[in-house]
């Protein structure tokens, strides 16, 4: 049976709808990073969702060709997450999704290593006939985070932040987002086939403790 992180991390993947405090251990991606409203028509997101879904299926499926990667395991496709930010914002404006800088992302299992990574690129640059130069090798340590499944559409999710932070409080902690610890957003639902009100989001914001 394949792994599937979301079933094996329940912790990380499926929290429930109330906010709670976690440590995300440190974590190697497939990203690409871009800007703009990922909801314009020929976005750059949506261009950069092809990228990140074409590596990771050819990193996927090495096993049915020549190239071995050593402690392969079959695994279910981890989902689609994004780190989002703003210039001189603290959190996210979501009035102005044109002034979004983002770094989308799919989690890489643990036995994929650069020279893997590397080689993915290529196979899928010759296989497909397309430029995977954008994507990249993004190892990020996350730490101390509050975070909260999100039930609904995009849009709405200012109420449940707003429960993070008042929780976050709580416990005697405060937010800590900086250009290097960024609100992450992890997408457990397709937008493009489910409705706004019952898609699932795990809204994440990094935290510390105060004093």
């Amino acid at each position: 049976m394949a792994f599937d992180f979301k079933k094996e991390y329940k912790e990380f993947y499926m929290p429930k709808n109330k906010p709670s405090i976690v440590t995300i251990p440190p974590m190697n991606y497939i990203a690409v990073r871009g800007q703009g409203d990922p909801n314009a028509e020929d976005s750059e997101y949506k261009a950069a969702i092809g990228m990140l879904y074409g590596i990771a299926f050819t990193i996927k499926m090495s096993k049915m060709g020549d190239h071995r990667i050593e402690g392969y395991y079959d695994f279910v496709v981890p989902p689609l997450e994004g780190f989002w930010w703003q210039e001189g914002v603290i959190g996210v404006d979501y009035a102005h999704k044109d002034a979004f800088q983002w770094i989308s992302v799919i989690r890489l299992p643990d036995f994929v290593t650069k020279a893997d990574f590397d080689w993915a690129i290529e196979e899928a640059t010759r296989k497909k006939k397309e430029d995977f130069s954008k994507v990249e090798f993004f190892h990020y340590d996350e730490g101390l985070c509050v975070q909260c499944m999100h039930l609904g559409s995009y849009d709405d999710e200012p109420a449940t932040v707003e429960l993070m932070h008042r929780y976050m409080e709580e416990q005697g902690c405060e937010l800590d987002i900086t250009v290097e610890r960024m609100h992450h957003e992890i997408y457990l639902s397709d937008a493009r086939k489910v409705t706004p009100e019952k898609l699932k989001t795990v809204i994440r914001h990094p935290i510390r403790r105060k004093g």
